[in-house]
């Protein structure tokens, strides 16, 4: 009787699985009934030659399969048939690819087979799911039944799983068109019906989230990644060459700030998120993103005092200046927006922005600028903009009498060209302090502050912190 039982559930099974990778097949080239071909759905601020880069297809395919003379006729609304995608009909949309999806989550969260995918999006390649990428996706006319995405994790089984979201194996063998419970294995992404929490993709199930921003990352910004989960993560990463330290920010929140530097050549770079798991378990995840130009303007200068140039004065001092900011506190003193370090508005304007390359005396662009210049006369007050600890006060040959900030979590302020101090190392200053007056002193042609903001250890745009919230 036993064994007929278990016949019969084996039955059972192999006809679940058979219908749903008979649904799984079919849903391309079945759905969108009455329209023919696959269809983009035009929308406001879209260009012919942006949805024919989005669709990875020739722009002159794409004009002559709508019958288009004029690219510059496109309007909202209108129907675009994508040529190249011969079988598949219904209407396609994009959706940008959150950081911790693989092609094999994305189909799990969309419900769209993989070899689909692949061919909507030209993939040869699974790296080419890079974060923040816009990926082709057919529109459902129903959305996926409601389940949650879950990891598996090593050393777990599919029972175990199904154990832990209080559901059975078999549930999860009809939903993901697996063709057993033997056929889940570890790094598989899987779908446990009746769940309407959409999961965590390709990280382990004690992640929620993973938010980047900006994505793309942009030359001489700062990049701000924020993960939800369990309490008790340790967390580490890399982007680049950038060790990421995170810090937890609230109940089940942790935050890692990184500048990127403005001369990192534009590319896709991995970021990768590591760490070990509450129950004591490793895990890492590494995704591509990428970097794209900060389009800085070019700067020539003349009349500098060449010896403010000479590599022996100003090696050593910029390794001094670099030092100063490596250590990343793990108590976050600021709060909310950074007040304006100078007496006047934003709005009256600056000298010289951050990120523009620079040629001093004739030489070639090597330099760029790293900080945001700001009107002054000697002896205009120099404000903290927000509360700190001291870590340098002192004179330098190229950046003058400076002082250096420690902010907290890997963030520091910095004021160079000052006339006179106003604060001592290891004091802590409250926002609005003064700190110190404007001068010339240093490479400079003239009084002004010179204003920098360092993220991990890298220079940003110190314009950025003073009119939006980090992080």
């Amino acid at each position: 009787m036993e064994t007929g039982c278990v016949s019969m559930r084996r039955g059972w099974i192999s006809l679940i699985v058979a219908v749903s990778l008979l649904v799984g097949i079919g849903w391309g080239e079945a759905h969108g009934q009455g329209v023919s071909g696959a269809v983009y759905i035009v929308q406001a601020g879209d260009t012919l030659w942006g949805i024919a880069q989005r669709f990875g297809v020739p722009l002159q395919a794409l004009m002559q399969a709508n019958g288009i003379t004029d690219a510059n006729t496109l309007v909202a609304g209108a129907r675009l048939v994508i040529p190249g995608l011969e079988g598949i009909n219904g209407i396609l949309v994009t959706q940008a690819v959150p950081y911790g999806e693989t092609l094999r989550s994305l189909s799990r969260r969309y419900g769209v087979p993989q070899a689909m995918l692949a061919r909507l999006n030209h993939l040869s390649n699974p790296a080419e799911l890079f974060a923040g990428a816009n990926i082709v996706l057919p529109q459902a006319d129903t959305p996926p039944a409601a389940a949650r995405r879950v990891l598996i994790e090593p050393g777990q089984t599919l029972l175990e799983v199904a154990i832990l979201h209080h559901t059975n194996p078999w549930s999860i063998v009809a939903a993901n068109a697996i063709s057993g419970t033997w056929a889940a294995l570890p790094g598989d992404v899987l779908r446990i019906p009746g769940d309407a929490a959409d999961g965590p993709g390709a990280l382990p199930s004690a992640i929620a989230n993973v938010e980047i921003k900006p994505l793309p990352l942009v030359q001489g910004k700062t990049t701000v990644i924020e993960l939800s989960g369990e309490n008790g993560l340790m967390l580490n990463g890399q982007l680049a060459d950038y060790s990421l330290q995170f810090f937890a920010d609230g109940e089940g929140k942790y935050v890692a700030l990184q500048g990127i530097h403005a001369m990192l050549p534009p590319a896709f770079y991995a970021l990768t998120i590591s760490g070990t798991l509450a129950s004591g378990a490793p895990f890492s995840f590494s995704q591509w993103v990428y970097v794209k130009d900060g389009e800085y303007p070019y700067e020539t200068i003349s009349g500098v005092d060449p010896a403010t140039l000479d590599p022996t004065v100003t090696a050593p001092e910029n390794e001094l200046w670099a030092s100063l900011t490596m250590t990343a506190t793990p108590a976050r003193l600021w709060e909310g927006q950074f007040f304006n370090p100078s007496p006047l508005p934003l709005d009256t304007g600056f000298p010289s922005y951050f990120g523009s390359r620079r040629s001093y005396n004739g030489s070639a662009y090597d330099y760029f600028h790293t900080g945001l210049d700001m009107y002054g006369q000697v002896g205009t007050d120099i404000f903290a903009p927000a509360k700190g600890v001291v870590v340098f006060a002192g004179d330098l040959a190229v950046r003058g009498k400076a002082t250096v900030i420690d902010h907290g979590w890997g963030v520091y302020t910095a004021y160079m060209h000052q006339s006179e101090f106003k604060v001592a190392v290891g004091e802590t200053v409250e926002p609005g302090q003064v700190i110190g007056l404007v001068g010339s002193s240093g490479r400079a042609n003239g009084p002004h502050l010179h204003f920098e903001v360092w993220v991990g250890g890298v220079q940003v745009d110190p314009l950025d912190w003073l009119t939006q919230v980090y992080p």
